[in-house]
């Protein structure tokens, strides 16, 4: 029998475009843009994606009735929150502050203005938008075939902070060393799009689709 994957429709961001990727890793695989809890919590793995505001996004997953699905599907099967996916699963964000889920301790916080500055002096726009190394905090089976400091691509304002240290699980510099990919057992999030990494990213997926959730 063919694997579910549910990638969650919210109503935010290009979810088609996560959709697309995954349907071209995984053939063999039902993969199902959904909003309806019900499908979210039958299926074999979950995707989480998502862009925008966070406030809009939790407003979103609230109304369509979807939070009891995604807390209960990110602790007990392959789960993978993307940009937005993986800043809502933390406790709180600076962004119009607004709480999270609390999947995951830490916070969300805004790259700070007064240190967007770069080795040669020059400003760093915000948003971070643009290809950037990742580094691999420690390893874990999504990194498979991935060579640490592949490059990324990245669009967003804000980042995630935990006190859990073992949390981290990849790294980027903007222009300051921030987290970039958490993990916890059966749970793997990045705040960089691998729907848009080509290579390096269409392999974390497939990764992801190969995975049995055991870190």
């Amino acid at each position: 029998m063919k694997q579910t994957i549910a990638v969650i429709d919210y109503g935010m961001g290009n979810l088609r475009s996560v959709t697309k990727a995954l349907e071209h890793v995984a053939p063999d695989s039902r993969v199902l843009l959904t909003s309806d809890a019900r499908q979210i919590e039958q299926a074999d793995k979950v995707v989480f994606p998502g862009q925008g505001a966070m406030r809009d996004c939790m407003a979103e997953l609230t109304t369509r009735g979807l939070r009891d699905a995604v807390h209960t599907t990110a602790t007990d099967r392959p789960f993978l929150g993307i940009c937005i996916g993986e800043q809502m699963l933390f406790e709180h964000s600076e962004e119009f502050d607004t709480p999270g889920l609390g999947i995951l301790p830490g916070q969300v916080k805004r790259f700070p203005s007064d240190q967007m500055v770069d080795a040669q002096g020059q400003r760093l726009k915000v948003p971070h938008m643009g290809w950037s190394e990742v580094w691999h905090s420690r390893p874990h089976p999504l990194w498979h075939g991935i060579e640490d400091g592949a490059r990324f691509y990245f669009v967003h304002s804000y980042f995630v902070t935990t006190p859990d240290t073992a949390l981290t699980t990849g790294e980027s510099t903007y222009p300051n060393r921030f987290t970039c990919a958490v993990g916890r057992n059966n749970l793997f999030a990045t705040q960089f799009h691998p729907e848009k990494s080509h290579s390096a990213g269409l392999r974390l997926l497939s990764n992801f689709v190969a995975w049995n959730g055991q870190a």
